[in-house]
């Protein structure tokens, strides 16, 4: 699934170039949109007493995004969830071009105890459906 958004002034650096951090808002954002599209919704999820903190972050930057360029986030779910969940990514400028690859691990936690829990079964049944 991909999803496009408008780089924003307030994202890039002294030089025009979008600065590495805001590279995480992008991943979230996406990934966020990604679940909802499978109508699984965080907010909901934490009302449930489920958390979803990241564990993991990799990125490889290869090209910069500068401010008024479009950037195209392509994510999706890199294996059945158990107790973590993980989700590659690939960003893309409006020439198609790969700008970043990203992989993002986070970790299904109980909000109560704050333990590393396994996937609730209506989540892993929609992701392995």
């Amino acid at each position: 699934m991909e999803f496009l958004y408008k780089v924003r002034y307030a994202e890039t650096d002294q030089m025009g170039v979008v600065h590495h951090a805001n590279y995480l808002l992008y991943l979230e954002q996406a990934r966020i949109e990604w679940l909802e599209n499978k109508d699984i919704k965080y907010n909901e999820l934490e009302k449930e007493g489920i958390m979803l903190p990241v564990y993991k972050i990799e990125i490889e930057y290869k090209k910069p995004l500068v401010f008024g360029e479009s950037v195209k986030v392509q994510v999706q779910c890199s294996k059945a969830p158990d107790v973590k969940i993980g989700f590659d990514y690939k960003l893309l400028n409006p020439c198609d071009e790969v700008v970043a690859e990203a992989k993002v691990i986070l970790v299904f936690m109980s909000a109560q105890t704050r333990k590393p829990i396994r996937c609730p079964k209506h989540v892993f049944e929609i992701l392995t459906a």
